[in-house]
């Protein structure tokens, strides 16, 4: 493999555990630009801080915590309190901002994808986008196992477009105008430590950082939008883009409406 060029060397590695097809973990490697480690190697001794592998059939995002137990996956599944019926119905904070009349949505920070898969199975036509390789790997591995549930072939349903790269220059350069752009940008937290934060986030937030871009990026699909920007933040959060529209609260959270017309 040729020296990577990546913002991930010295924090991340692909880990081969023994099980699964070696080649693939080796393409994910030179993909990402990343080191291949192998946990039987006689001279195993990472120094990386993260690191993906293939457990129970998911890609997972490991840290040293997780090396020896579980891992972070996308989770598939609808979280507590949400339909598992498709198309789910469109109520509570996030449908309310989203709009009874939007039918596509471009979802501008995919992160894990839960908010994301909630507007897919709402039945909103959605489009994914995420800048990190790191998160649209895991993503992707997501959508191809939501891909191949039953009631996903049973229905004929496709799993939502996912689009890697930085969404201000997608925005920029889309064929077609969506009805709704959701961003869901990371918001510094309230206390430097909490003891609140997701294990999910706090990953997220050591590996990528946090998004210094996200006023460039409301601005970019503020200007993309055919119709109106949802932007959700911790309630505690002054709003992104100014005063909104309208705001949906939802617990501890959150969502700033901005219509264009």
């Amino acid at each position: 493999m040729n020296e990577p060029d990546s913002a991930y060397v010295g924090k991340l590695a692909v880990l081969y555990e023994g099980q699964g097809d070696l080649s693939i973990f080796r393409q994910l490697a030179e993909r990402l630009g990343v080191p291949l480690r192998n946990s039987n190697a006689e001279d195993f001794n990472p120094h990386e801080a993260f690191f993906l592998s293939w457990r129970d059939g998911c890609l997972k995002l490991l840290d040293t915590e997780l090396l020896k137990a579980g891992g972070l996956t996308v989770e598939i599944e609808p979280r507590a309190g949400e339909q598992r019926s498709w198309p789910a119905p469109k109520q509570g904070p996030l449908a309310q901002a989203l709009g009874r009349k939007t039918k596509t949505v471009i979802d501008a920070t995919t992160g894990w994808g839960q908010d994301a898969l909630h507007i897919y199975r709402m039945g909103y036509e959605l489009t994914c986008l995420e800048r990190s390789p790191v998160m649209a790997a895991l993503l992707a591995d997501g959508f191809k196992r939501l891909q191949e549930l039953d009631w996903m072939q049973r229905l004929g349903l496709a799993s939502p477009t996912l689009i890697q790269g930085n969404a201000i220059d997608i925005l920029a350069n889309l064929d077609s105008q969506p009805d709704c752009i959701y961003i869901d940008p990371m918001f510094p937290p309230k206390r430097k430590k909490s003891a609140l934060a997701k294990k999910s986030m706090r990953v997220l937030r050591d590996l990528l950082g946090d998004d210094t871009d996200k006023s460039q990026l409301f601005d970019a699909a503020l200007s993309a939008t055919g119709k109106r920007v949802v932007v959700k933040s911790p309630d505690y959060a002054e709003p992104l883009g100014g005063k909104p529209t309208e705001s949906f609260q939802g617990k501890l959270l959150r969502y700033d409406v901005y219509l264009t017309g």
